[in-house]
């Protein structure tokens, strides 16, 4: 067992339909993954990292109720755990496969639960888990900007893919943690914050200050504020659903991963529309909003920017979100881990995946042709530099991680068992405490 910072980068795997469902968004296949997934763990290990946020492609692999292509997972999780490199495995990337059709479908939570469990059995060995990516930014590209999926512009239609959406993650946790009682939850959440032009502006820039939380309140069993309480039942969310996240709630085996970008932060005019404003608080300010709201372990866990003309504009990019890094931590906030995201450029983000023209993005430590960009080697020297210093520090909170290669061992079990029993234990006692409360 091992107890160090999270350096990470991942391979994106964003997957959603467009044009009426008729396309889908398939960024393995775009970014080349599928042709050089050896190359690409290759470049992993190249790089000195050691986490590496991955999933396999949903909508391939999840091809019905009990039914599942594990071909192409057999292959790279295998090779990953020979390399031992530390998967946080990222289930559901902004789309499913076509036979559920989208987030409304109200059978997906429970299908999704399954889809979970049934990884978690093949892949014992596996201990972190981003169930579902960026919940809040999927039902909303998904349901209210009509983007994606099921391409919906309503109020309603995001409440029900949201709820959908969070009941999917929270199912899936327990479905995990059944198989692998020391599993632990990594969220990667989008870290928004919205500015006010002007006074008349105050007000439509709370209401989504206080919307962006929404996820992670439902998540997290945290009550929401009174306004986003009533939004949500006066667009289809019943007491009934909204109980069953204040009784479900695992949030002690969750990391809060915040993922922050150039474009996280909006201005807010009167009638309540909104522009980028380009960072104005940044990383640091705005994780320890989150943190003061859910008291969680923290993880950046998404962040990157376009090389530029100059070359180095990602470079003091990365050294930027470091710094917010390091001042977070620095304030006593227990920071776990950081992560440029992705590995490689990606293709057609700068429309949002809206749009399918083959864009080339120069986001990624490596370009597309695996040759590694400056910040792919700067972030090679600032893990060097950081990775033994970090892990000293009483700060920072260490995860205790098993490596694949250890999985197997008798005291590796035993930490199991241990978690076993103190789950049963925690839900025995809420068993007792419901009982006495009727």
């Amino acid at each position: 067992m091992i107890n160090q910072f999270l350096f990470a980068t991942g391979i994106e795997n964003s997957n959603p339909t467009i044009q009426g469902g008729t396309y889908r968004q398939d960024e393995l296949e775009k970014c080349g993954h599928y042709q050089h997934w050896r190359t690409d763990f290759d470049l992993v290990e190249q790089l000195g990292i050691r986490f590496l946020r991955y999933g396999p492609p949903i909508h391939t692999t999840f091809l019905g109720e009990g039914n599942y292509d594990w071909s192409f997972a057999d292959q790279t999780f295998n090779d990953l755990r020979l390399r031992d490199i530390v998967p946080i495995v990222d289930l559901c990337h902004f789309g499913v496969p076509d036979w559920i059709g989208n987030f409304q479908n109200p059978d997906f939570p429970e299908l999704f639960a399954g889809y979970a469990r049934a990884f978690a059995q093949r892949f014992p060995w596996v201990q972190l888990y981003t169930p579902v990516n960026e919940m809040y930014v999927c039902a909303e590209f998904s349901a209210l900007y009509g983007w994606w999926n099921e391409q919906l512009r309503s109020d309603t239609a995001f409440v029900t893919a949201l709820k959908y959406i969070v009941k999917a993650n929270v199912l899936a946790m327990g479905a995990i943690l059944e198989i692998r009682p020391d599993a632990l939850f990594i969220q990667s959440e989008s870290s928004e914050y919205f500015h006010a032009e002007n006074p008349a502006a105050i007000k439509p820039a709370e209401i989504l200050n206080a919307k962006r939380f929404l996820s992670l309140d439902l998540n997290y069993g945290r009550r929401v504020d009174s306004e986003m309480y009533e939004y949500l039942l006066d667009n289809g969310m019943s007491r009934d659903e909204y109980h069953f996240f204040l009784s479900h709630n695992l949030k002690q085996y969750c990391i809060m991963g915040n993922d922050y970008y150039q474009t996280n932060e909006h201005r807010v005019a009167a009638d309540g529309s909104t522009r980028a404003s380009g960072e104005v608080f940044g990383y640091h300010v705005i994780t320890r909003q989150y943190h003061d709201r859910y008291r969680l372990p923290v993880m950046h866990t998404e962040t990157n920017l376009w090389q530029g003309h100059n070359g180095d504009e990602a470079v003091n990019w990365l050294w930027k979100e470091w710094a917010n890094v390091l001042r977070v931590r620095n304030d006593g906030v227990p920071i776990v881990g950081f992560t440029w995201y992705s590995l490689t450029d990606q293709v057609d983000w700068d429309a949002a995946l809206r749009e399918n023209k083959g864009t080339v993005n120069p986001l990624g430590l490596c370009d597309l042709h695996r040759q590694i960009r400056p910040v792919g080697h700067a972030y090679k020297q600032l893990i060097s530099d950081w990775q033994q210093v970090l892990p000293a520090q009483s700060v920072c909170l260490q995860v205790p991680i098993i490596m694949p290669s250890e999985s197997g061992q008798p005291w590796a079990q035993q930490k199991q068992d241990d978690a076993k029993q103190a789950r049963n234990q925690v839900s025995n006692s809420v068993s007792k405490t419901n009982q006495a409360d009727a």
